[in-house]
């Protein structure tokens, strides 16, 4: 007799765990997301207020390879978009930039010298541990000054677009700006004025208001529908319009641009650096570069990036070495050194942007723009108002200005007005950190041996 087969249920196995690289693919759609596409894509445009100008009057003045620049830096929109999951900008290095609009001698190998060196520079501080170190030990204050400094310098460069007609080339004004004509002070006040109704003084303001339900019928009516005409106008995408506004006036201000316009990417090859150019890349480049890069790439973006986004936690280490890497690849075929920069990030967040699709966005954009058009790119953003652009930057600088208000005590204010002075006038980040620096530590100092509150310290803020 044949034994009976007794059917055993079968047990439920736990699903086995995601491995690595499903959690890392999980976590890259999570970052790319939209939250909403209009904002995302508005946002895209407010860090172009400082990209523009300098890439402009390098490929002008220094003939630097746009085309290549754009593909290079749209490959880090994407990739930073998909890392943190918030609009990290890539903006060029500035102090770089400045020194190549100022001397003449300084061409593409000294440029492209001082990113290598500044980006393998990046790269040690962070995978030795000492940015993160550095980081911890800088006091909010001071870096509240350095950003104060920045938003401010930004803010004072956009008044001046705005102002005054500017050779972008030599980095020069030539005469006031006329009230009329297709890159006037009105068209600069219109577009400033159309910025302000649809975003307001930021997200407090836009979404601070609360409808009044009155206990008659129509009473309730009346704010629903200000309510929804709000809504619609604080939806609509002012950057991105006023953007694509400047790129029509472009075409209306020389209409032959058309005919300069070649398709296809640039040709791109290595670049030959001398040692001379190394000597000057190193000295002139990356010694200015690397204190703003460690201040307003690294420190003060983290400090932004937790104020901004809470909910992230992004470590000096990891910021540091994107920065980094960006500059040991891209320079040796003619990009322009890059960084992050917590005006970008600002300027991004100010108009809407929440999540890396919208860097990653802004880069897919660069991308197309670099192998469609390549450098033949620049004749139209030759034509782009300068007024226009000097308005993007203009809130760009205020939004990262404001992230001063912060300040609780009068000590922490003092520190930050004096890092943010010195700064200013002495147009060095540097300088400003150094002072401040000395400052908290003369305050701290002072209140040793006393029974008041250590309200100077300002470090875990």
């Amino acid at each position: 007799m044949e034994p009976q087969n007794h059917q055993i249920p079968p047990t439920q196995n736990p699903p086995p765990p995601p491995s690595f690289s499903a959690k890392v693919a999980e976590q890259v759609k999570s970052n790319l997301v939209f939250k909403s596409k209009w904002a995302e894509l508005n946002g895209a445009m407010g860090d172009l207020g400082t990209y523009i100008p300098i890439v402009v009057a390098l490929t002008l003045s220094r003939d630097l390879n746009l085309g290549t620049t754009l593909i290079f830096t749209g490959v880090y929109n994407i990739i930073t978009g998909a890392i943190y999951g918030v609009p990290m900008p890539v903006q060029p290095m500035k102090a770089i930039a400045a020194t190549a609009l100022a001397n003449p001698d300084f061409g593409v190998p000294e440029i492209m010298a001082s990113g290598i060196l500044t980006g393998g520079t990046m790269v040690v501080l962070g995978v030795t541990g000492l940015m993160q170190l550095v980081y911890k030990l800088i006091p909010l204050c001071v870096v509240r000054g350095i950003q104060l400094a920045q938003g401010l310098s930004f803010a004072l460069t956009a008044v001046k677009y705005i102002k005054k007609v500017q050779n972008l080339p030599k980095s020069k004004a030539l005469g006031e700006r006329h009230w009329l004509g297709l890159d006037g002070l009105v068209l600069a006040i219109v577009c400033l004025g159309f910025i302000v109704l649809v975003n307001g003084a930021g997200e407090e303001g836009q979404d601070g208001h609360t409808d009044h339900v009155g206990p008659r019928g129509d009473e309730e009516e009346r704010p629903s529908r200000k309510a929804r005409w709000r809504k619609k106008i604080t939806s609509l995408p002012s950057a991105f319009l006023i953007f694509l506004l400047g790129v029509i006036l472009a075409f209306v201000r020389k209409p032959k641009i058309v005919h300069e316009i070649t398709f296809g990417p640039s040709s791109m090859e290595v670049v030959r650096i001398s040692r001379h150019a190394w000597k000057e890349g190193f000295v002139k480049g990356a010694i200015p570069q690397l204190p703003l890069s460690i201040l307003n790439s690294v420190i003060a973006v983290c400090k932004l990036s937790s104020d901004l986004f809470p909910e992230r936690d992004f470590s000096a280490t990891s910021v540091s070495v994107t920065v980094g890497l960006m500059n040991v690849v891209g320079p040796w075929f003619g990009a322009m050194p890059s960084c992050h920069g917590a005006g970008g990030l600002a300027g991004q967040y100010k108009f809407g942007g929440r999540s890396g699709a919208c860097v990653a966005l802004l880069g897919a954009a660069k991308l197309v723009l670099g192998l469609v058009l390549g450098t033949s790119l620049v004749t139209i953003l030759n034509q782009f108002p300068v007024g226009v652009l000097g308005v993007l930057l203009l809130f760009a600088g205020i939004e990262l200005a404001m992230c001063a208000r912060d300040m609780n005590t009068k000590e922490e204010s003092f520190v930050m007005l004096i890092s943010t002075a010195v700064s200013l006038v002495g147009s060095s980040a540097a300088l400003g950190f150094a002072v401040g620096m000395v400052v908290y530590l003369l305050l701290w100092l002072r209140k040793l041996g006393t029974d008041k509150p250590d309200s100077v310290m300002c470090m875990d803020a």
